[in-house]
C-alpha cells in the first residue's frame, strides 16, 4: 500500500501539524506502508524560507525514514490578505505540478487547514489514481468567519463551496476531534467520516527517562515558585490576553510565574500589554525545538491551555495537553466542551476555568499554588488518560485496519 500525505507544514519546521503528521507517517511505516511527503520548502513560523533550503537546494530528503519532496512557495512577513493568499495558492500550483511526477499511491491523504490546498488534492488523487483522504484538523472556514478573520462575503462563499466539494470528493474525510466529525456527519451525512485524533508519543514524553535540561535555572526561577506554562502559537483562537490580565490581579500569588513561550500573530500585542500593565510575571520566551520540550516540561508546574470561548471551540482538543499530561503535568485547561469532558471530568488531570475569564482563571491558580500535592495526584491521572486512549501507536493501527477494510 502505498500513501502520499499533502501538506503545507512539515518539518523541521516546529509546530502540532508538522509533529503529528510526522508521526502518524513514521507509524504508518512501521506497519509496513509505502509512505511519502509532498510539502512546502520549511519557513513556518518566521515566514522565511530556512537558510539550508534557500534556492531550493533541498528537494528531496529523507527524514527518520520518509521521503520528503519539496515543492516551492511564496513567503513574506507582511500580515495582509493579498500575501496570504499567496502564500497559500502559490503552494497549491507548485505542489501540483511537484506531485504529479510522483508516480502512483493508493492514497493520496491532505492536511487542511489550509482549505485551498484541497484544489491540489484533487486533482493529483486523479493524475496519481489514488484515493483521497482529506484530513480536517481544523473546521475551515468556519472558524476563520467567526474569528472574523475573514469577513469578504465572496470569499467566504467560494470558500464553503470548496469544502463541500472537497468532502464530496473525498473517499474517506477525517477529522481530528469528534466535534469536527461530529460537524461534518451533521452537514454531510453522506460522507464516510473517520475520527482521526491527535495523540503522544508516550515513550518520547516519558517524566522517569527525561531529565531535567536546567529551564528553571536558565531562566532565574527559584524553586519556591510555581510554573504556569503556556507553550505554543500565539495567535487569534488562543485568546491568551487572559494570562496577563490573571497576573495583573491583584489576587495573584507572589510566587506564582506564567511562561508564554512561542510565536505568532499576537505576540507583540501581548508583549506590549505586558509593558502597559507592568508585569514582572510574566515571561515570554522564544519557541523551541522538540527535543527540548520534554525537559522544559519537565520542570514546570502547570500547563495553561486558553482558548477563546466560541461555540466552535468546544469541539477543539489542542494539541499541546497530549505532550503535557504524558510528562504528568496536570492542566488549566480554559477550554470548554470536548476537551473538558475528556481531560478534566473523565482524567480528572486539572481544572476548568471559563474561556475569557481571569478571575476564574486566577481563582484556579490561587488553589493550585496553595495545594501542591494536588498537582502531582492530577499529573498522574493525566499521564494514565493518554496512554489508553491516545497512544499513537494505537492511532496509527486503527488507521491501518480502516484504510485495510
Amino acid at each position: 500500500m502505498r500513501l502520499l500525505i499533502l501538506t503545507q507544514y512539515y518539518p523541521p519546521e516546529i509546530g502540532a501539524p508538522q509533529n503529528r503528521l510526522h508521526e502518524l507517517a513514521i507509524r504508518l511505516k512501521a506497519n509496513g506502508i509505502d509512505v511519502e511527503v509532498l510539502t512546502a520548502m520549511p519557513n513556518y513560523p518566521k515566514m522565511e524560507i530556512q537558510e539550508a533550503y534557500l534556492g531550493g537546494k533541498i528537494k528531496e530528503e529523507v527524514i527518520d525514514g520518509i521521503s520528503v519532496h519539496r515543492a516551492k512557495i511564496y513567503v513574506s512577513k507582511s500580515k495582509s490578505i493579498i500575501s496570504r493568499l499567496l502564500n497559500y495558492f502559490s503552494f497549491v500550483i507548485t505542489s501540483y505540478f511537484r506531485g504529479r511526477k510522483l508516480g502512483k499511491f493508493d492514497f493520496l491523504m491532505v492536511e487542511s487547514p489550509p482549505l485551498f490546498l484541497g484544489y491540489s488534492a484533487m486533482a493529483l488523487s486523479r493524475k496519481l489514481k489514488a484515493k483521497l483522504i482529506f484530513n480536517v484538523s481544523d473546521l475551515w472556514p468556519e472558524s476563520a468567519e467567526k474569528l472574523d478573520l475573514v469577513t469578504n462575503k465572496y470569499l467566504l462563499k467560494l470558500a464553503y463551496n470548496l469544502e463541500e466539494k472537497c468532502y464530496k470528493k473525498a473517499f474517506l474525510v477525517t477529522g481530528q476531534t469528534n466535534g469536527i466529525v461530529s460537524n461534518i456527519k451533521q452537514r454531510f451525512p453522506s460522507t464516510d467520516v473517520y475520527w482521526l485524533p491527535n495523540g503522544v508519543d508516550l515513550e518520547y514524553y516519558n517524566p522517569t527517562k527525561v531529565l531535567e535540561n536546567g529551564f528553571r535555572k536558565k531562566h532565574q526561577f527559584k524553586e519556591e515558585d510555581v510554573l504556569f506554562f503556556y507553550g505554543g502559537i500565539l495567535g487569534y483562537a488562543q485568546g491568551l490576553h487572559v494570562i496577563l490580565k490573571a497576573a495583573s490581579d491583584k489576587n495573584c500569588p507572589s510566587n506564582v510565574q506564567f511562561i508564554i513561550q512561542g510565536s505568532g500573530p499576537e505576540k507583540d500585542e501581548l508583549e506590549n500589554l505586558k509593558k502597559e500593565l507592568n508585569l514582572s510575571n510574566v515571561h515570554f520566551l522564544p519557541p523551541v525545538t522538540k527535543t527540548e520540550m520534554p525537559g522544559i516540561l519537565k520542570e514546570i508546574d502547570v500547563a495553561l491551555v486558553p482558548l477563546r470561548k466560541l461555540e466552535l471551540f468546544e469541539g477543539a482538543i489542542p494539541s499541546k495537553i497530549f505532550e503535557a499530561l504524558a510528562m504528568e503535568v496536570p492542566l488549566l485547561l480554559g477550554v470548554d466542551g470536548e476537551a473538558r469532558k475528556h481531560f478534566i471530568e473523565n482524567a480528572q488531570a486539572g481544572f476548568f476555568f471559563e474561556p475569557e475569564n481571569h478571575i476564574d482563571l486566577i481563582e484556579k491558580v490561587n488553589y493550585l499554588a496553595n495545594n501542591r500535592s494536588i498537582i502531582n495526584e492530577m499529573g498522574i491521572n493525566g499521564r494514565n488518560y493518554v496512554n489508553i486512549h491516545f497512544n499513537r501507536n494505537k492511532i496509527a493501527s486503527d488507521l491501518l485496519n480502516k484504510l485495510s477494510s
